[in-house]
């Protein structure tokens, strides 16, 4: 096991698109056990592939305080199932020490792969939702600032390459 570096606002890297899985081999393995250890070590509940540059459709979740709920999703997307808009407090570990207020909808459908490459649905609420469609998000080059007015964006970078000088 090992811990990967991550991918800091505003790396250009963070807005590339993650490829499909084709198949779930001894590397994608490999890379999702790497995920667990960076995330849990990084003290976050979600991380997306493309955060520690390597560019496949591939999250790892555990909303445990304890760590003891680990979740793989392979090629996810989403249906939403409830467009309802909830307010959250997001934070990103790309994105280091800014919590804003995001809305995304409440309840959706998840149809992604397992660590196994199975298929499975499951419909998620609160924090689960949130979480998915913020690590969605960054599969496809986006991130929680995007939500965010100009000025506030421009207010988080300056901070951020404030704290790395």
């Amino acid at each position: 096991m090992a811990i990967m570096s991550i991918l800091k606002y505003p790396d250009p890297r963070l807005r590339l698109k993650a490829a499909c899985v084709d198949n779930v081999t001894d590397r994608t393995q490999q890379l999702i056990a790497d995920m667990f250890d960076t995330m849990w070590d990084a003290n976050g509940i979600g991380l997306a592939a493309t955060q520690v540059n390597v560019h496949e459709r591939v999250i790892v979740m555990d909303l445990a305080a304890d760590g003891s709920e680990p979740r793989v999703f392979i090629n996810p997307s989403i249906k939403i199932i409830d467009a309802t808009c909830i307010p959250y407090d997001e934070g990103c570990l790309s994105i280091p020490n800014t919590f804003e207020t995001v809305e995304r909808p409440s309840h959706v459908l998840i149809s992604a792969l397992d660590q196994q490459g199975t298929p499975f649905e499951e419909e998620a609420t609160g924090l689960m939702a949130v979480c998915i469609q913020h690590e969605i998000d960054h599969l496809d080059g986006k991130l929680f600032v995007d939500y965010l007015s100009s000025i506030k964006r421009q207010r988080i970078r300056k901070l951020l390459k404030k704290e790395r000088a």
